[in-house]
């Protein structure tokens, strides 16, 4: 029986917890997977620890109602621990962190990870910022610890990305890295064209659709493009790129009339992260860019999100899905505790024994 501890529980965290409860009989008898709720942290909810388990629906019960964290009624429950102090005070062996993303720092995620990594206890995150800045160094505090860090939700959400490069392209040289990251921008995009939108008029529908945040700067500008572009990198590829390294240009400044324009030469416009082996370096970008209509990636529209690699193998593979959601995400994180659940006995006391593969570290001696 696997202990969960849960750090942040905002949307994708309370998906999670739904996805958990209600496919708890599958787990078990598909895959020999019991897990039970242990501790939530989250910094503006409150905290609540109780060994003897969290009864989900209950749980999230109280929270649709708007209560705190720190008033749910469970035996033995221990409430106000921050979230470093839930990490180590708990038994719990897994740690779902999906708490706020900072794309610049890292933070406060990264301290969770890192604490969390530290105590010998498994990681699935779906959050952004911790691999975008400091994905080496958690890597290598995973492996001094024999644990096992997992991510496969960072950059297409529940849509397999890690997992697919692992397992189905396996052996594969991946050469470039090329895609939609992220469906904000691609809805606008979209609705630009299909509908003769302005880009203001079209970035207050999909604010108005909850497909953007009232501050759009980090999608409409690039940066959440920017930072799976980088994990992608350095993860894939094994660079060392950086926010600051790779030019980024958003979709900001494209009007009707480019829109227009690209349609007419039979070319459409798509804000599209990349990263690229050229002469044994990796080079990378994110920015608008006029595709042919036979490209793939042309036809993806609406706030989907898609990549293609291309290897030396197995030629172009592309792959589209939703790139965020409550109960996608959620899954992202379901993906990753099985993951987890499969390969944890790898990891021994004496670190002989172990994989390390891109989606994941465990006994990386």
């Amino acid at each position: 029986m696997h202990k969960i501890i849960m750090i942040g529980c905002g949307v994708v965290g309370q998906g999670f917890l739904q996805i958990l409860n209600d496919t708890a009989e599958h787990l078990r008898t598909k895959y020999d997977f019991e897990a039970k709720l242990v501790a939530v942290s989250d910094k503006m909810k409150g905290s609540i620890m109780a060994e003897e388990g969290i009864d989900i629906p209950t749980f999230l019960a109280h929270l649709e109602a708007g209560k705190p964290i720190g008033e749910f009624q469970a035996p033995g429950a221990i409430t106000g621990l921050g979230p470093i102090e839930t990490i180590k005070q708990s038994s719990g062996d897994m740690v779902v962190e999906v708490s706020f993303t900072d794309l610049k720092t890292g933070e406060p995620a990264t301290s969770y990870l890192k604490a969390a990594l530290k105590a010998g206890k498994h990681v699935a995150t779906t959050n952004k910022g911790p691999p975008a800045n400091f994905f080496g160094e958690l890597q290598d505090v995973a492996c001094q610890n024999n644990a096992i860090l997992k991510y496969e939700g960072v950059v297409m959400s529940g849509t397999p990305i890690f997992n697919l490069l692992d397992n189905c392209l396996a052996g594969n040289d991946v050469q470039e890295i090329k895609g939609i990251l992220n469906g904000t921008t691609n809805f606008i995009l979209t609705k630009m064209e299909n509908d003769g939108m302005s880009y203001t008029d079209a970035l207050k529908l999909a604010q108005e659709l909850g497909y953007a945040e009232a501050d759009p700067t980090a999608d409409v500008e690039g940066f959440d493009a920017l930072a799976k572009v980088i994990i992608l990198g350095n993860i894939v590829m094994g660079a060392n790129l950086t926010m600051d390294s790779v030019p980024r240009e958003g979709i900001s400044n494209i009007s009707s009339q480019d829109i227009k324009g690209a349609a007419t030469n039979g070319l459409r416009y798509k804000l599209i992260g990349s990263v690229k082996k050229v002469n044994g370096k990796v080079e990378a970008y994110v920015k608008p860019v006029k595709l042919p209509l036979s490209d793939p990636l042309a036809g993806v529209a609406g706030a989907m999100n898609a990549l293609t690699f291309s290897t030396d193998l197995s030629g172009d593979v592309t792959i589209q899905g939703p790139g965020a959601g409550k109960i996608e995400t959620g899954f992202a994180i379901l993906i990753d505790l099985l993951a987890i659940h499969k390969e944890s006995d790898c990891c021994k006391d004496d670190g002989t024994q172990g994989s390390n593969s891109q989606n994941g570290s465990c006994c990386c001696n």
